[in-house]
Parts: structure tokens; sequence; C-alpha cells
């Protein structure tokens, strides 16, 4: 897949920009041979895994489960891995939470521990994962409302590993991804935790460092 570089990213994102999430997901499988999407099995999960599923229905989904998570996530994630009968790869740290907790406690932001800690629970996972898929594309569930970051980045954007990153809900807001979910009849799981972002609008980590 070489059709979209650094030099005419912009372009396409131009043609993109009202685009329905169908559409630029349409387009986004035309160019790519090995796409994956990543979840977090957070709030809003279900709109994008629905989404790429329509599109390719043995997409390969890859979940980086913290350990962290809470009951309802992980009842979240059965449910829809069973409805969508998604194509689940799971990966977790090398370490067992009460491990890292007894070695690295669950340091806050201002810790200089926490970076030891996100690298532990979420980027070595992420690594693993996209070390074994080799994907040329990757679709994220990244919105512009969301924090600082992700106003600076738009539907398409190119990873520091080189991989095409594809945001189809990008400029929607809350509610509009909400209607998507209602019109489809999916949940949503607001009992979610991530150890990494340790705050609402905080970037997680794996968008910053790929």
């Amino acid at each position: 897949m070489n059709r979209i570089t650094s030099q005419n990213i912009d372009l396409f994102n131009s043609n993109l920009r009202y685009e329905s999430p169908q559409e630029i997901v349409a387009f986004a499988m035309e160019i790519s041979n090995k796409p994956v999407v990543t979840t977090s099995f957070g709030p809003h999960s279900a709109a994008l895994l629905h989404l790429c599923v329509l599109s390719k229905k043995d997409i390969q989904v890859i979940w980086c489960d913290t350990g962290y998570n809470t009951t309802a996530t992980y009842q979240h994630a059965r449910e829809l891995t069973k409805r969508l009968q998604l194509n689940l790869d799971i990966f977790t740290p090398k370490y067992t939470t009460a491990f890292l907790d007894h070695n690295l406690g669950r340091p806050s932001l201002e810790d200089p521990v926490h970076q030891a800690f996100s690298e532990e629970v979420k980027l070595k996972p992420f690594r693993k994962a996209f070390e074994k898929h080799q994907p040329d594309l990757w679709f994220t569930n990244l919105r512009q409302s969301q924090n600082e970051h992700r106003k600076k980045l738009d539907i398409l954007s190119i990873g520091k590993q080189g991989v095409l990153k594809v945001s189809p809900f990008f400029y929607f807001s809350d509610e509009d991804i909400r209607d998507y979910l209602k019109k489809h009849h999916l949940p949503v799981e607001t009992d979610y935790f991530d150890p990494v972002k340790a705050m609402q609008q905080r970037e997680c980590g794996i968008h910053l460092k790929n």
C-alpha cells in the first residue's frame, strides 16, 4: 500500500472530510492488504468494531488488555466478541497485575515511574501485537474532540511505525457516536478504567508513541 504518503495525505483527508464513516472504511479497505482494528472495549468501542466487521467480517481485532479492566469491561468484551463474531487476538503485559502493583505501584502522571509503568502495561503488548500481525493499515477510534493531541491529527494519519491510521469517526461528536450506537442497537460500557491515562482527556500513550 503506497498510495498515501506524507506528501499527499492532506489531499486524501480533504476528500474524505465529509464522507460517512462507512465510506471511509470502504475506501481504506480497498487500499489495504492487512488491516487491523484495535480496541480497548471502552465506552464507544462497539461503534468502530461494528463498522469494521460490516466491511470485512474476519478483520483482525487486537485488544491490549492491561489487566486493570473492570468486571463490566470484561463482560462488555465477551458480549461484543460473541455478538460481532470478532476475530480477536488478546495481548497482555508480561507481568501480572499483582507483580506490577508490588514493583511499580500505580504511579501518578508526575511520578517518574509512570513512563516505565506505561511501557509495561500498554506499549510492549502493543508492539508485540504489531510485530505479530504486521498490518499495513490500522483502524482506530480516535476523535478530534477527545484531547489536544488528537486535535492535531485527521481521519488519516501516518504513525511513527509508518502504518496508516484510519479514524472513521474522527469528526463525530459524543452525541453523533451515541446516535450511531443507538441506531445499530449496540451496547455502551461506561464503567471503564485505563490505568495509564489517569484522567479522561489525557492521551493513553499508544497514539503518542505510534
